[in-house]
């Protein structure tokens, strides 16, 4: 399988694409203005402490405060952190220490790596108070109304290894399944380790030897020291530490991993990632190509009308049904309906098929727009057991293809599976898109003939009231269309009833479900 790095950089917006054989399968796009701060190290100042809650907001010098756990936080008076760790440092659970987590934000997640408890007697407000400084690093940037979540469990990442100075913990990425393997990696950590930091190898990190672990080691707390120092030197809500940009990032956890040659679309990128390989990656061969093309790098892939795409609710399979997603606060839910197919054999054949497609489908879009959290699949109903294994089984196979930790349940009585995702960053949505102004993101609008409907009601309660010897409305054109036609015989019973003509005044500046009913005197 051919995979491939696109990349298109401008000055204010970085989007790279990840490809197989032709067809994108996952987009990280960084802008200027609101670029991620996952992975990012600030020194920042408690604003305020929630016992209720056990967490605390954190000012790191944005609009919107940051919020940490009791379980994020490091006791620094005795630097000692309140978590007990499995004994056995090499079972990894399922948050996974691996590129597959890290590409999205190019960090390891220590507090959410292992299974930790709080001792009893620990609580935030014997960690923290008001105005105490701290070092945080961003764990998850702002998701629409949540501030980014931050932790002192500081992590950097390499290209091997993740380096966690706060832990004494050696971890290895699940993905390195031969045992003797990874007895060797942790062996070989522990001859040349001279401090209690705490490493986890990366998938990259299989049949390494000693001098490139040592250099890796070295050059990860030399950066953590340099860290410390700036950290002293700069007063609260002040950034002390940039994670790698997006494609810097695709870089070093997509191109030696997962893709084959990355195509970029810019000299001056094009020259730092040359660079960038030479000094920390010199001893991979990779394909680097600038893109020198007339049209849009996005466009000549076609990548444009695929970001596109990803973006409608419906969407269609090749058999003629279609998936629906759509996305809540809480949830995203997508519903699978035969929409034109109508099979070929029998009823069950149908649905079984169309299932099965959607399985496809549901997998790739996940991937693709970056849909995390809970997920609620509603198949078609299927009454034979074998095929709801089928259906299942498909499932589970096609998921095993995404990178982010995923849980699914066995399919419910009513034919719902229900999912989770791990969520780091903003799906493709949130991204590109915003509530529509003119319907404030509801995705509905009171049909024409109701909003008739609803202007006569309000005339019948509001007549006694007004004293004219007319009634006026201005309404949206569209809706005095309705009522000088369709919906006329409201307007007669009303003149009847009243014995007052209506007068009906088109305002093309108003929304369509906008109107004001107001008094007139003729003369």
């Amino acid at each position: 399988m051919l995979k491939e790095l696109v990349v298109n950089s401008t000055p204010h917006e970085t989007r790279v694409a990840l490809l197989e054989n032709g067809t994108i399968v996952e987009v990280f796009i960084e802008r200027e203005d609101e670029t991620s701060i996952a992975g990012n190290i600030y020194k920042g100042r408690v604003q305020r402490v929630l016992p209720g809650m056990q967490a605390a907001f954190v000012d790191i010098g944005f609009d919107m405060a940051a919020f940490i756990y009791v379980d994020d936080v490091l006791d620094t008076a005795s630097h000692k952190m309140y978590q007990k760790f499995e004994q056995d440092t090499d079972v990894e659970t399922d948050a996974d220490m691996d590129a597959s987590e890290m590409e999205s934000t190019g960090m390891g997640k220590p507090h959410g790596s292992w299974k930790a408890s709080l001792t009893p007697d620990c609580s935030i407000e014997e960690l923290l108070t008001e105005g105490q400084e701290i070092l945080v690093q961003v764990a998850k940037s702002s998701i629409g109304t949540k501030g980014p979540r931050v932790t002192t469990h500081i992590s950097l990442a390499g290209r091997y290894m993740v380096l966690m100075p706060t832990v004494d913990h050696i971890g290895i990425s699940k993905r390195i399944e031969n045992e003797e393997e990874r007895i060797r990696l942790k062996d070989l950590l522990l001859s040349i380790r001279t401090n209690t930091f705490g490493y986890i190898f990366r998938t990259q990190a299989q049949g390494i030897d000693q001098e490139t672990i040592k250099k890796e080691m070295d050059f990860l707390n030399n950066t953590w020291e340099d860290i410390l120092a700036k950290s002293k030197r700069l007063s609260a809500t002040s950034l002390v530490y940039k994670d790698l940009t997006v494609t810097f990032r695709a870089v070093r956890d997509l191109l030696a991993n997962e893709a084959d040659k990355l195509v970029i679309d810019s000299r001056e990128e094009y020259d730092n990632v040359k660079h960038f390989l030479k000094k920390l990656m010199p001893d991979v061969n990779l394909s680097v190509e600038l893109y020198q093309g007339r049209e849009s790098i996005f466009d000549a892939y076609n990548i444009e009308a695929d970001v596109a795409r990803s973006l409608r609710k419906k969407v269609w399979l090749k058999s003629g049904g279609y998936i629906i997603i759509e996305q809540t606060e809480a949830l995203v839910a997508i519903d699978v309906n035969t929409g034109r197919y109508v099979g070929h054999h029998n009823f069950d054949e149908t649905i079984l098929k169309t299932n099965l497609e959607a399985v496809k489908e549901i997998a790739y879009q996940i991937r693709l727009r970056n849909i995390g959290g809970i997920i609620i699949i509603d198949f078609i109903d299927m009454k034979k057991e074998s095929h709801k294994e089928k259906v299942m089984s498909r499932m589970n196979t096609a998921m095993r293809k995404d990178k982010s930790q995923t849980n699914i349940l066995p399919l419910t009585e009513l034919g719902l599976v229900q999912m989770t995702r791990k969520r780091t960053r903003k799906n493709l949505t949130r991204t590109l898109c915003e509530p529509c102004f003119y319907c404030n993101g509801n995705g509905h609008l009171l049909s024409g003939k109701s909003i008739c409907h609803k202007i006569y009601r309000d005339l019948v309660s509001e007549a006694g009231d007004i004293m004219g010897n007319r009634f006026s409305v201005k309404v949206h054109p569209e809706i005095a269309q309705l009522l000088h036609g369709s919906e006329k015989h409201l307007i007669a019973s009303l003149e009847k009833q009243f014995s007052k003509p209506i007068v009906i005044y088109p305002e093309p500046h108003y929304h369509i479900e906008e109107y004001h009913i107001f008094e007139s005197l003729v003369k």
